[in-house]
């Protein structure tokens, strides 16, 4: 029997739309047939990707969201039911760093800044535990769903300086699991829950930092590349293929998985 990797008329709900990774997967779930709604943190910044999908003759709309709100993800969860009457795919793309919660490379571990450190570990964990709740609620009561959370590959391995972005990323694995369980435990096989692990692609959060400005690599992002098999950094665009299959039915015993998609980093032991 052929797999189904259909998602037409689907409806997608994707925090940290405006965002590189989330706006590319996106633009391709429109491409497939999808109708999206883009969250981000304001509305000019959502609405950019709503205009480029669009422009390429998609169905797309915007929302200033907190994801950090319940008030603020549920009024959104409502309108876009009235909008649409249902949602078939979460994905929790919204997240980031900040300098307080990094070590610097003359620090150490005892210049962590707590106050940066809550804030991180906030936004990536609760900043996809909130969505999941209000969202994975209207996929259980549907008995059908996909839910795709975005870890990285500072949790199997020692990532240095980036110890809040590593602890709150192992918080979403964790979760993960846990929420992929209670799930089919509780609403059936039809809600599924997994992630994928990004490797090292450039954006513009981390560019500086891996690239200098005449495109050479830093000496971080030359140390990547020596870790890394394939000799590269990763394009946005191939996360999608993953990220379709998971949503897709063709994937529908799979609940619960990490998914590396980092060109072998995670493979490698650097001998």
């Amino acid at each position: 029997m052929k797999p189904n990797f259909d998602l037409n008329n689907k409806v997608a709900v994707i925090t940290g739309g405006g965002g590189a990774l989330g706006g590319c997967i996106a633009q391709s779930f429109s491409q497939s047939g999808v109708k999206i709604a883009i969250l981000d943190l304001t509305q000019e910044s959502a609405q950019r990707t709503v205009d480029i999908i669009k422009k390429e003759g998609g169905t797309a709309i915007g929302f200033a969201a907190n994801v950090l709100s319940e008030v603020s993800i549920t009024a959104i969860s409502k309108e876009i039911l009235k909008q649409w009457g249902r949602v078939d795919i979460l994905l929790n793309a919204a997240g980031g760093n900040m300098p307080g919660a990094t070590i610097a490379v003359d620090q150490t571990i005892f210049d962590l800044s707590m106050d940066d450190f809550k804030k991180v570990t906030e936004l990536n964990l609760n900043g996809s535990v909130i969505p999941s709740l209000i969202f994975g609620k209207i996929m259980a009561d549907q008995k059908s769903g996909s839910i795709i959370n975005y870890s990285s590959m500072s949790v199997d391995r020692v990532i240095t300086r980036v110890v809040g972005y590593s602890a709150s990323k192992a918080g979403i694995e964790n979760f993960t699991r846990w929420m992929s369980v209670e799930m089919a435990l509780k609403f059936g096989p039809g809600v599924r829950v997994n992630a994928i692990a990004p490797g090292f692609f450039v954006g513009n959060q981390n560019r500086r930092l891996l690239l200098n400005e005449d495109g050479s690599y830093t000496e971080r992002g030359d140390t990547i590349i020596r870790n890394t098999p394939m000799k590269r950094f990763g394009e946005a665009q191939e996360l999608n293929g993953a990220i379709h299959f998971l949503c897709s039915d063709a994937a529908q015993f799979i609940t619960g998985v990490v998914l590396p998609i980092d060109g072998g980093f995670s493979a490698f032991s650097g001998v």
